[in-house]
């Protein structure tokens, strides 16, 4: 791969969510042409990434579906590269997830690659997440995960935490279908993501914290998060793609704080909001690194910038009026 865009078309999956809106943005810049797939191009939900910068020249969407290949194979054709972004985050409890999010995140990721193979698509960036990384109850308690660490499937069922089971299925199976058919397959993991919105409906790790500032919740559990700022997710996507030397699985991740270190940090910022005061201690502590993206040259903005930038954004919003 070599960089920058210089008018070379890649697609975009999921486009109009909130990490890919930032990718999209980014590529633009870059001065790549981009396909995006969305469920409808007409919805008023997708008005944002028309309003981007070289939108108007460079920026085609098409109606896809990621259960149907062949919708796929009309999005990516005449792409060199492919970001598979899109999938499934249940915000609530679901009554079936194998059919609504473990099935749609597997089934979809495999077709993704299949069209990929098809149109001979130089390179393939699978968006996964942490969760496929660090829920490992096994795990040496103090021994930093990185990319060899998988979590545990049968736990995961145990847990019902079906998104991180999506997740680590579909990566899985990912990295297998890249083996198998010789398909050059990069895969990221990001953490909690967070930073300004682009869209204009609230995703759910934005939504996290929302709730902190609002107090939604008074009494939460004092957990560890692992924070990445939305724009340094897409400076990762960019290059793990542009990089030749790129291969294999990449965490992206770079700020740990506990819920009362994070709430202390927003209070000494802005006083005035109805933080949660019941914090319950809990043993969740796990440690993440990302140095394999960084030797790649990746870098990343401070926490505080992150959570300033975030505020700004959701006040002006209006997403903290009670």
């Amino acid at each position: 791969m070599e960089e920058g865009g210089n008018g070379r078309r890649v697609c975009v999956t999921g486009a109009g969510g909130y990490v890919a809106s930032w990718l999209i943005k980014l590529l633009l810049s870059h001065g790549y042409k981009v396909h995006g797939t969305v469920r409808d191009p007409s919805d008023k939900k997708n008005a944002h990434l028309k309003r981007l910068g070289n939108a108007l020249e460079n920026l085609q969407l098409f109606k896809a579906d990621l259960l149907d290949c062949d919708s796929i194979l009309g999005a990516a054709a005449g792409c060199e590269g492919v970001f598979h972004v899109a999938s499934p985050v249940p915000a609530t409890k679901v009554p079936n997830p194998e059919v609504q999010v473990i099935s749609p995140a597997v089934s979809g990721t495999l077709n993704v690659l299949k069209a990929c193979s098809t149109l001979r698509i130089k390179r393939v960036v699978v968006v996964s997440s942490s969760a496929a990384v660090a829920l490992k109850p096994d795990w040496p308690k103090g021994k930093v995960m990185d990319e060899e660490c998988w979590s545990d499937r049968e736990y995961c069922r145990i847990t019902e935490n079906w998104y991180c089971l999506s997740k680590t299925l579909a990566e899985a199976e990912a990295l297998e279908y890249s083996k198998e058919h010789n398909l050059d397959v990069v895969t990221l993991c990001p953490s909690t993501v967070l930073g300004p919105l682009l869209q204009p409906t609230v995703n759910s790790s934005s939504l996290f914290l929302i709730n902190i500032l609002k107090g939604l919740r008074q009494s939460k559990e004092n957990s560890v998060y692992h924070i990445v700022d939305v724009r340094d997710v897409a400076d990762a996507l960019l290059l793990v793609y542009e990089k030749p030397e790129a291969s294999g699985r990449y965490i992206c991740t770079n700020h740990p704080i506990k819920v009362r270190e994070l709430i202390d940090t927003l209070r000494s910022m802005y006083p005035n909001y109805n933080y949660p005061n019941n914090l319950i201690e809990v043993d969740n502590d796990y440690a993440l690194t990302s140095e394999k993206l960084k030797k790649l040259g990746w870098k990343c903005r401070p926490l505080k910038e992150t959570l300033v930038d975030s505020v700004e954004y959701y006040e002006e919003a209006g997403l903290l009026n009670n």
